[in-house]
């Protein structure tokens, strides 16, 4: 079964760990109703206790837009990456198929989990 985890914020930006198609995770959320009436859930490190352990392989990554839309990104960078304080990544957002830099910028992404 595929699983949405929603990462980003301030949380991910905080201490959030790097995220790899591929890669096998075990992420601690929290589950709530969305508005078309199906479970979601928000990956959490601080504040909230999370109700929800999501393990699996990543499946897919991507960037929320602005607009809602989303963008397939290649990785999901730390959150010390993203704000450029790591020396052994460069924090880039990636096109997954070209490794082309691409020109939105956001703090918000979805993981694909296959559990």
């Amino acid at each position: 079964m595929d699983v949405v985890v929603e990462v980003g914020g301030w949380e991910h930006e905080c201490c959030g760990a790097a995220y790899e198609r591929g890669q096998l995770v075990d992420l601690n959320c929290v589950s709530y109703l969305g508005g078309d009436g199906r479970n979601c859930f928000s990956e959490v490190h601080h504040v909230t206790v999370p109700d929800r352990r999501v393990r699996g392989r990543i499946t897919d990554i991507a960037m929320v837009l602005d607009d809602g839309s989303t963008r397939a990104i290649l990785r999901l960078p730390s959150g010390a990456a993203l704000r450029h304080f790591d020396d052994d990544d460069d924090g880039l957002l990636r096109d997954p198929w070209s490794e082309r830099l691409v020109g939105e910028i956001s703090s918000e992404f979805i993981l694909t989990v296959r559990t």
